[in-house]
């Protein structure tokens, strides 16, 4: 089932069911995509039809934020919790150390994807990397190839909103069996270039404001989220009349 928060559609799950999902999708070989919009990303999807179309017509919708959860409860129809993008990759990374599979590691800047392999593998003994790529491809074509002829089983597209949700759509086909995951920076945290918020500031959905502390710079971006947060009030203030 999945719940329509201001036009986006996220699957009603809680991360093991996520993973449930993505497990399925694996079993099947089917050539599939799962993005994980955030607040800010909703708020683009509002704006732009044809990007709200590509986050709905994935295979995997996640709510990747307090906000979209939030959002969802302000609407009358709220979903079971975040399922945050960053840790959906590592149970995935998990998932495939215990049954078997490969991995592909693209985006980030020159050598993150390098890092982050090592760092995976570290932690997921047995987790086998089939290659990593950098975001800064002039030709997306022959890196298409490349991740082709690596043939992975998951493939963590991390290029930022909108760029890697166009990319996994555009070569779904392309990647016969691949579940592809777009997961934005999660690459940095991977590398441990960028450190996640402390557990008790997750715990209390506060992982946005250390985000803002660390990079004071996001905050005309992260002003999405308010802004977002003020049309859920103005939606359900239009349906109760």
């Amino acid at each position: 089932m999945r719940i329509p928060v201001m036009g986006v559609e996220f699957d009603c799950v809680t991360m093991d069911q996520a993973l449930a999902r993505a497990a399925e999708l694996l079993e099947n070989r089917q050539s599939a995509y799962c993005v994980t919009p955030n607040a800010e990303i909703v708020y683009e999807a509002i704006q732009d039809p044809d990007f709200r179309e590509l986050l709905n017509q994935a295979d995997i919708v996640l709510p990747d934020g307090a906000g979209v959860v939030l959002g969802a409860k302000l609407l009358g129809t709220p979903l079971p919790g975040k399922v945050a993008g960053i840790e959906f990759g590592e149970r995935l990374c998990d998932m495939l150390t215990k049954r078997g599979g490969s991995l592909y590691l693209l985006g980030g800047k020159p050598v993150v994807a390098e890092q982050a392999a090592q760092k995976l593998t570290q932690r997921h003994p047995g987790l086998v990397i089939c290659g990593t790529a950098h975001g800064y491809f002039q030709d997306e074509a022959a890196a298409v190839e490349r991740i082709r002829a690596a043939k992975p089983d998951v493939l963590f597209v991390c290029l930022g909103a909108p760029k890697q949700e166009r990319f996994m759509r555009a070569h779904c086909q392309a990647l016969p069996g691949c579940l592809m995951a777009g997961l934005g920076g999660s690459l940095d945290g991977y590398a441990g270039i960028a450190k996640r918020a402390p557990k008790w500031m997750i715990r209390c959905n506060l992982e946005w404001l250390y985000r803002l502390i660390k990079q004071p710079r996001r905050l005309g971006r992260m002003m999405r989220l308010p802004k977002f947060i003020l049309l859920c009030l103005g939606e359900r203030r239009r349906q109760n009349g």
